[in-house]
């Protein structure tokens, strides 16, 4: 077992609330994205791409740990691979770190998001979504 970082017990009903909601940022992210221009501030979007990923990664971690990360968002690649041990694959848990490691940037910080920036964090979140939708339906 790897160190987790604070974390707090969630029950059975919390994994589909927090998929819900990661659909919810997705879709905001999509239709924001759609709205962008080249050379607008695209940290709006890229603040629903980071909630999009951590809420998808919560969903995980809820119902396969009934844990979720709390206050340490970089911890949040190591609980998810506690809860899911090797069927988190590498590629899945580097496009987490990469869009997580924007959260302060773009939630907290005074420069502005690229356009460019937002279409590839977007496409990351599309695969990493794609993969965490697959893995929440396992049986």
């Amino acid at each position: 077992m790897t160190r987790k970082g604070s974390t707090k017990s969630v029950d059975a009903t919390f994994a589909q609330g927090r998929l819900d909601n990661a659909r919810a940022y997705l879709e905001a992210a999509d239709n924001l994205m759609t709205l962008a221009e080249e050379g607008d501030n695209s940290n709006p979007i890229l603040s629903h791409v980071v909630n999009a990923a951590i809420a998808y990664a919560d969903a995980l971690t809820a119902k396969y740990l009934g844990e979720i990360n709390q206050k340490d968002h970089a911890a949040i690649v190591r609980l998810l691979r506690d809860a899911l041990g090797n069927r988190l694959p590498q590629k899945q848990a580097r496009r987490l770190e990469t869009i997580i490691g924007q959260k302060d940037a773009v939630q907290y910080g005074a420069r502005s998001g690229r356009h460019s920036e937002a279409e590839r964090l977007l496409g990351d979140l599309r695969e990493f979504a794609e993969w965490a939708e697959d893995e929440f339906n396992r049986t």
